[in-house]
């Protein structure tokens, strides 16, 4: 157990949280084709839920510990330190309680935002039950994102990464087997087994919990812990005070967003009725979108996470010092990482939609054309997503609070307008929520961007050089891609079948854009020299 450095965090939590994300992505297959189309919208209506109420718990309180606990590490307090794990281990088992209990009494009220009154679809019945049985992560997977951050605060990130990663595999483990128990050996409808299947989540958190108990008892003597005589001149009331301060704005923003997400699935749910598409296909259209294709795109959402786990703590450390080119460095080396990765990642799973789709969930009529352009929108939302990293780090949150909900609004008014304007030019209809998404994300990161130039002084012209440097490499991949794809695509009756043209196109795409920003110099600019040198050395493609 050791500590990481910035490059090496970021390199260890998005290798673990792609193979995370690859995990979440492949259960679905067996998942989607236990429960169905209204199995998976009842699963998707489960997690939107789950998610608003969670994230009051975990958005906010654990980052505010990993950066405190960073900040009075860097200053040696580490009596300090460790009372902050404590007063933010409290603070979040009464917040979450509370929660539970509420989530639980009022599932059936929290049902009939998605669907009202609409039928042909999910029961309120069913929804309720399936909200009743997530809500029991609340009572673990708070107190489990709190150790994390304490982790990510000194630098710890493979610790807090390998326990998300088995949290993960005992989830999905119980998903796939609790569901297909409830349906094929005792016979219960599907409603029960997805209800079996989201309580993984609690099962899941339970053991990655464990897990990081067990390695911070046995490595004890790796966190500066506090001598027995020493007291920091920090009051519990401070302590408190800066968690509050840091992350109430936090949970603010993620509870903004998660309630648009879940007006959103309510706002094409309606807006599809309204262009005379049954409830079903309605719902079926809007948890595509809300949730199946996303899980296809989390691949590229990885990244960003990553990046967020290892810059807060780094940005932090720098900007006690007073280090501004450091606190610079760290984030255009940041969004240059999630530029070159996540960019062509969006390029080929929008130009292998087809298969990819196919290979995931069968045959869709609808699936396939979602993700030809939602990848897009994901990526964007990952740019987004490390500038409010950035953000969160350096305590701009009135400028964070500005652009998310400036975007926010510009997505829900333009939600059904575009909507029914893709309907009228013979586009798509529900293209038209995806642009909205689109369109509110580049306003809030932009308006972010321009707040950041003029308070920060960042240096924008040397990010800008490597997003060129990255932009044209990708889109010769993109056509690379595309003409390939164009040989050895098509539809196929089998899963393996259409597995075959997407790994032709990804090793020839991944081969042809890597030598090219290898060449063009970006690799070493975004990882350093030295890093780039040792891992070819290691490949044996340099002496």
């Amino acid at each position: 157990m050791k500590k990481n450095s910035f490059v090496e965090g970021t390199v260890i939590a998005s290798i673990s949280l792609i193979i995370i994300k690859i995990l979440g992505a492949l259960y679905v297959i067996p998942f989607y084709s236990i429960v169905g189309q209204l199995g998976g919208a009842l699963y998707s209506y489960a997690y939107n839920v789950y998610s608003l109420v969670l994230n009051i718990c975990i958005v906010g309180i654990p980052p505010a510990i990993s950066k405190i606990v960073s900040e009075y590490n860097t200053l040696e307090m580490y009596e300090a330190k460790e009372r902050t794990l404590k007063i933010g281990s409290r603070l979040v088992i009464v917040i979450s309680s509370l929660l539970f209990a509420f989530t639980f009494i009022f599932a059936r009220e929290l049902s009939y935002i998605f669907i009202g009154d609409s039928t042909g679809g999910n029961s309120i019945e069913s929804i309720s039950l399936v909200i009743r049985s997530i809500s029991f992560c609340l009572l673990i997977v708070p107190l489990l994102a709190v150790k994390k951050g304490y982790l990510q605060g000194q630098k710890f990130i493979s610790v807090s990464t390998n326990s998300q990663l088995i949290e993960q595999i005992v989830r999905i483990l119980f998903i796939l087997v609790g569901s297909y128990l409830a349906i094929n050996m005792f016979h219960l409808n599907y409603s029960i087994a997805v209800a079996v299947a989201v309580f993984g989540s609690y099962v899941g958190g339970l053991s990655a919990y464990l897990y990081i108990e067990y390695k911070i008892r046995k490595n004890k003597e790796l966190f500066n812990l506090p001598s027995k005589n020493q007291v920091d001149s920090v009051s519990n009331k401070t302590i408190v005070n800066k968690i509050f301060k840091f992350s109430i704005p936090l949970i603010v923003v993620a509870m903004a967003t998660d309630i648009y997400n879940i007006t959103d699935i309510s706002l094409i749910n309606r807006g599809l009725t309204m262009l005379n598409y049954d409830g079903k296909t309605a719902e079926t259209i809007a948890s595509i979108i809300a949730t199946w294709a996303s899980k296809i795109c989390l691949i590229v959402n990885a990244i960003a996470s990553g990046l967020s786990i290892s810059m807060i703590p780094n940005m932090v450390s720098s900007a006690i010092k007073k280090d501004n080119k450091a606190v610079n460095d760290y984030f255009i080396k940041s969004l240059g990482i999630v530029i070159l990765v996540a960019l062509p990642m969006a390029i080929g799973i929008s130009i292998l939609s087809n298969e990819l789709y196919y290979i995931f969930y069968g045959e869709s009529e609808f699936g396939s054309i979602v993700l030809r352009l939602l990848p897009f929108s994901v990526f964007l939302s990952n740019i987004n997503l490390v500038i409010n990293s950035a953000l969160q780090s350096l305590n701009k949150f009135k400028i964070m609070y500005f652009s998310t909900f400036i975007g926010l609004i510009t997505n829900a008014f333009l939600d059904i307008p575009l909507m029914f304007l893709c309907d009228k030019v013979g586009i798509y209809p529900y293209y038209g929520a995806i642009f909205a998404t689109i369109c509110g994300v580049v306003i809030s990161l932009l308006l972010s961007l321009s707040k950041l130039k003029k308070e920060m002084q960042f240096r924008y012209k040397s990010l800008f050089n490597i997003i060129i440097k990255i932009v044209y490499p990708a889109l010769i991949m993109g056509v690379i891609v595309y003409v390939t794809h164009y040989f050895v695509g098509g539809y196929f009756n089998t899963r393996l079948l259409s597995f075959i043209p997407c790994l032709i196109c990804a090793l020839i795409g991944a081969l042809v854009y890597f030598v090219l920003v290898y060449k063009n110099g970006v690799l070493e600019f975004v990882f350093g020299k030295e890093y780039i040198s040792n891992i070819l050395k290691k490949l044996r493609l340099k002496k």
